[in-house]
């Protein structure tokens, strides 16, 4: 008879014994299995920025788009941006594209699409905002018109509102003020400004910015406008000698996004987006302010100039008298021709807008 063995003992394990006691205490709701996160699809947004090659799109659209964007969101959110005038496609066609959704966040600039829609370029009316205070007031106070007219006409939602720094006057020999340009021919940009110079008894021509230097070598005119800085770093300064310190225009841009693809993004990144572009347009519109006295401290050779070669123009200061001739212009001359251009639309979104803040209003025909 063989002898029965005793019962073989397995050693003890004390993880074995842990997962035991979880076991035990186990209940459906603290014990089931955690699902596997899964990745969030990374969204890519198409994006049509401002002017190639100067310090607004380089500096700051540019490096916002293709990086902050993304630190902001934490990955969830990439853009490919590309400057306006490089698209493909006319700069007036910009708020059209954005209706059809082609466009899906573009830039348009204010004096551009004017053309087809007057009602925007009231924010930048030439002889309007002489300082950036008083463009800040006006694009203020004037913004919630644009959103209107962006979402009912076009389906766009106004995400954004940049600004240029100031278009001031530079000549080739001396001036006091507005009203010593009279019989110059003056390089101008837009029809407002030409309707301006033309009141003041100049001539307008028009002349494309990247000719513009050579115009004025050339004699074909005597004076042109032009932002501070862009004037100084195109050489302004090397063929004129006097520039006015009054800005006439800015160069006003709206960003927005086609709705439908707005409102297709989630709420949050939504929200996270609107939050990182005021802080862009606050950078733009300092950068603006500062690029404005610059441009104006490299062309007289002043110590606020810290880029480039120091010019040795005239800086010439805005007096009362120009104040004057200025508001003149704007209610004679500027305000009337637009709102022949626009209509009664205009005229009533003027009265209701801008019009009181400044104590001129618009008589209906």
């Amino acid at each position: 008879m063989l002898a029965r063995r005793a019962p073989r003992r397995r050693p003890f394990r004390p993880a074995m014994a842990a997962l035991g006691l979880a076991l035990s205490l186990c209940t459906p709701a603290l014990c089931t299995p955690p699902l596997a996160a899964e990745p969030q699809e990374t969204i890519t947004l198409k994006v049509v920025g401002g002017l190639a090659g100067v310090s607004q799109y380089t500096r700051y659209e540019e490096p916002f788009w293709r990086h902050r964007v993304t630190e902001l969101t934490k990955g969830r959110v990439t853009a490919e941006i590309t400057p306006f005038d490089r698209a493909g496609f006319r700069a007036e066609e910009v708020l059209p594209l954005m209706r059809l959704g082609v466009v899906p966040f573009g830039t348009a600039l204010v004096a551009v699409v004017s053309s087809e829609e007057p009602e925007f370029n009231a924010v930048d009316l030439p002889a309007l905002n002489p300082d950036i205070g008083r463009l800040r007031e006006t694009v203020r106070l004037y913004r919630p018109h644009l959103r209107d007219i962006l979402q009912e006409r076009y389906g766009v939602e106004l995400l954004s509102i940049y600004t240029y720094p100031a278009q001031v006057t530079w000549c080739t020999r001396p001036f006091n003020g507005l009203s010593d340009l009279s019989g110059r021919r003056v390089r101008t940009s837009s029809v407002g400004q030409a309707e301006m110079f033309e009141a003041l008894g100049a001539t307008s021509v028009v002349i494309p910015f990247a000719d513009t230097v050579a115009a004025l070598r050339a004699g074909v005119v005597e004076c042109a406008v032009t932002g501070t800085l862009s004037g100084y770093t195109v050489g302004l300064h090397e063929v004129t000698s006097h520039v006015h310190s009054m800005a006439l225009t800015w160069g006003v841009s709206m960003f927005g996004a086609n709705k439908a693809t707005w409102d297709s993004l989630p709420a949050d990144l939504r929200e996270t987006i609107r939050q990182g572009l005021a802080e862009l347009e606050t950078s733009i519109w300092d950068a603006a302010a500062q690029q404005t006295g610059e441009g104006l401290d490299c062309s007289a050779g002043r110590p606020g100039c810290t880029t480039g070669r120091p010019g040795r123009m005239t800086v010439v200061p805005v007096t009362p008298a120009d104040q004057q001739r200025r508001r003149q212009l704007l209610i004679e001359t500027v305000l009337p021709r637009w709102i022949d251009r626009c209509g009664e639309s205009c005229s009533s979104a003027w009265n209701t807008y801008l019009g009181p803040s400044l104590g001129i209003l618009t008589r209906p025909d």
